[in-house]
């Protein structure tokens, strides 16, 4: 929630004392019902997300997590009729299966946290779908500052009570930890900032490639974060993961360059 507040706060900056982008109004009633929606679907690809932490475990979770690319073929071709080439579509296979090896096999099942994280994965495919629409739909488009001006208020609307409902006790031992923590005001404000930015780079990737590539290259993050990981905290890795996340990157590298033979 802190995220999408600073969101706000930065982009509304951002746009009217910077002057960085130029201001667009919402035109019209369906308009800001897609926003609406887009700030809806993304609180719940972040409830659900956490929801299965509860009852999965991580490498599960990641395991799942990593068919969102599927998804995202899927609502793309659904809402704008859109097709890949199918080279394209083969791509995407050790993209998925590489991330899912890594996870190291399916650990303990649970039904309930096996559905949210399903849910939570498609909700964050349909979100990319839609706001590669607002961001290309003539007449009605919106730059990516603009988008996140209007998505971040509407979601820390619906995160409020949901944060109050699940961490009751939330603002207590936030101020708890603050007086035990001097720098944790600074880095809640260094971490938001990032959030916004990361949220900007995320609609400038989908308005100027697409969905799906948006959703590979995040499951290439995984891929990279687990090198970094590594150099930086000396994390012991097996052969199995090695080999997982090696196939996952190459999987992205012969996507890149499908889509670059079938532009």
């Amino acid at each position: 929630m802190c995220h999408m507040t600073a969101c706000a706060v930065l982009s509304y900056v951002s746009i009217v004392f910077l002057k960085i982008a130029p201001f667009q109004r919402i035109k019209s009633r369906s308009q800001f019902l897609r926003i609406s929606t887009l700030s809806v679907v993304f609180c719940g690809s972040v409830v659900g997300g956490n929801i299965s932490l509860r009852y999965l475990p991580v490498s599960f979770n990641q395991a799942v997590g990593a068919t969102t690319p599927f998804f995202t073929a899927l609502f793309a071709y659904l809402m704008t009729r859109k097709q890949e080439a199918w080279a394209t579509y083969g791509c995407l296979v050790p993209v998925v299966t590489g991330v899912i090896i890594a996870s190291g096999g399916e650990p303990s099942f649970h039904l309930y946290g096996f559905i949210m994280c399903i849910g939570a994965t498609a909700a964050r495919a349909f979100k990319s779908v839609l706001q590669g629409v607002l961001l290309s739909s003539e007449g009605e488009k919106l730059n990516s500052m603009n988008l996140l001006l209007y998505m971040s208020p509407i979601a820390v609307v619906v995160l409020l009570p949901a944060a109050l409902v699940m961490e009751p006790n939330v603002i207590e031992v936030t101020a708890t930890i603050a007086t035990e923590h001097r720098y944790l005001g600074l880095l809640i404000l260094i971490n938001s900032a990032m959030a916004y930015g990361a949220n900007l780079l995320n609609f400038l990737v989908t308005k100027h490639t697409s969905a799906l590539t948006l959703q590979v290259l995040g499951n290439a993050k995984g891929a990279v974060a687990v090198v970094i990981s590594i150099l930086i905290f000396q994390n012991p890795v097996t052969f199995i993961g090695i080999a997982g996340y090696t196939m996952t990157v190459m999987g992205v590298v012969a996507y890149g360059e499908s889509k670059r033979r079938h532009k």
